[in-house]
């Protein structure tokens, strides 16, 4: 009976194995989206990795795997983001690095090169709902999909869209 009960412990470790390799970009763009040093990078994705292991067995195979992904590796993600902000509440608010990205992007020769920072820096400078809402729009996800991944309405995700665009093209 408890051979039975590995080898089943062990299909299920290997089928959620296969989905998160088959998948892992999705956990490496949050993960990129929400840390700026590589460690915590690596930490955060670690994190994203193992809250979706603990959630596998209540995954829904008639639910989109996508959609579900997002869904926890963005709430990992801004619980992250939230509990550095209040380890950091009393520290100085490092500008020098964010100084230094807008220096560098009006320096380069490549027009492309210089969009590229200047929209990064743009979604690292938002807010946590925001910048999971930017993620998923240039992912191209639908309106839907987006929605149903951060917990809003249709009609939420296309106001705060056309907002974000507006205050990107106001910045830049």
């Amino acid at each position: 009976m408890h051979a039975i009960a590995a080898m089943t412990d062990d299909d299920t470790r290997s089928e959620f194995d296969a989905l998160l390799q088959r998948h892992s970009g999705i956990v490496f763009k949050v993960a990129n989206s929400y840390a700026r040093h590589p460690e915590d990078r690596a930490d955060l994705a670690q994190e994203i990795a193992a809250q979706l292991w603990r959630a596998w067995p209540k995954y829904d195979p008639g639910r989109s795997v996508t959609t579900w992904m997002y869904r926890i590796a963005l709430n990992v993600a801004i619980g992250h983001v939230r509990s550095q902000a209040i380890r950091q509440r009393h520290d100085a608010v490092p500008l020098d690095d964010e100084l230094h990205d807008v220096a560098d992007a009006n320096a380069t020769d490549h027009g492309m090169e210089q969009h590229i920072r200047l929209l990064q820096g743009f979604i690292a400078r938002q807010p946590p709902l925001d910048r999971a809402l930017l993620l998923l729009y240039l992912e191209e996800r639908p309106q839907r999909e987006i929605a149903e991944i951060l917990g809003i309405t249709e009609s939420n995700v296309s106001t705060k869209i056309g907002r974000l665009k507006q205050r990107l093209r106001d910045e830049l």
